[in-house]
């Protein structure tokens, strides 16, 4: 059995606490770390800490699954790699490239898997495209585009400056580079705005946003997100290649259409829990196979840096209004 300990029952701390308690096998739910005590119960944990430092003092504690705010993200991640436990980080897994380094080092040193919560390396379509990518069916790619509109019904209170950028887009920067094999982004350039909330405009917060990434086999990518889609969540993917094209996603909650005096209906889905609901247990279940194996992960440390290099660089663009070099 391997035991994990949950940090953060948020929204999606609280799924992911579900998965490791109920969907795995061969895998206990040992503790939960958070603010609120009632989550560790809800989620059927042994035991409940408010301080993340009593996970890594835990014995029966061989992993942790951090679901935290952003901002803790690097911190709790090194801490939990010097205490000996394997880490599975949502993303960002941090917000500075220097941090990032310092959760790879830490992880490196101790020798422990080290996994960012990037799903849609592992939901359906995803994977199938980049086997048929793989297998040079696609060819050589030339344009590679990455769709995220959320559902609407944010606080823009609660968005911090940068965040479709370092929180959402993110998810869009790593799957340019999956279905991209080998190649690595050069420069980006934004075209952002607040058009769900343009109130909120002055203040830092930008809603809408399409990003152009140069990458260094010639290929072209767009990643686009706007934080309010009136018709449900909608995630999407298009490699065009020298052999041909591949799409993935559409959004609809099954394959049933109706037909009546309004025209054809779909059922659309209404949320990333319900879309990505069985990618989101895959990583999990990745993650401790790879403990298992004493291998790498499906997805590196060095993956969520290299995505975090083209959100830094986004942000930069947005600000800038000029085309910006991807650090590297």
């Amino acid at each position: 059995m391997v035991g994990v300990a949950l940090i953060g029952a948020g929204r999606m701390g609280l799924f992911h606490g579900e998965t490791v308690s109920r969907r795995l096998k061969g895998v206990r739910l040992v503790a939960v770390a958070d603010p609120i005590k009632g989550a560790a119960g809800a989620l059927g944990a042994e035991r409940w800490y408010a301080d993340p430092a009593n996970v890594f003092a835990d014995s029966d504690v061989d992993a942790v699954v951090i679901a935290a705010p952003a901002r803790l993200h690097a911190g709790l991640a090194v801490a939990a790699a010097q205490a000996g436990k394997h880490v599975f980080c949502e993303k960002p897994m941090a917000t500075s490239l220097e941090d990032a380094d310092r959760v790879i080092d830490a992880a490196r040193a101790a020798g422990v898997v080290l996994q960012t919560g990037f799903n849609r390396r592992f939901a359906t379509d995803w994977v199938a495209a980049r086997a048929m990518i793989d297998a040079g069916q696609v060819g050589t790619p030339r344009l590679l585009r990455s769709i995220t509109r959320d559902p609407g019904g944010f606080d823009p209170a609660r968005v911090a400056p940068g965040t479709i950028f370092l929180e959402t887009l993110i998810h869009d920067f790593d799957t340019l580079r999956f279905l991209n094999p080998g190649a690595e982004a050069t420069q980006v350039f934004v075209a952002a705005d607040a058009l769900v909330e343009p109130d909120w405009r002055d203040r830092g917060l930008l809603d809408t946003a399409v990003v152009t990434v140069r990458f260094d086999n010639g290929a072209i990518g767009t990643a686009e997100a706007c934080f309010e889609a009136s018709y449900g969540y909608d995630v999407r993917g298009e490699v065009l290649g020298s052999g041909g094209m591949v799409t993935m996603g559409d959004g609809r909650r099954t394959g049933m259409t109706f037909s009546g005096p309004a025209g054809r209906m779909v059922e659309t889905v209404r949320g990333d829990q319900e879309l990505f609901a069985d990618a989101y247990t895959a990583e999990l279940a990745a993650f401790v196979e790879a403990i298992r194996r004493s291998g790498p992960p499906l997805v590196t440390g060095e993956d969520a840096r290299a995505a975090l290099a083209i959100a830094l660089a986004a942000v930069e663009s947005a600000r800038t209004g000029t085309a910006v070099e991807v650090r590297k």
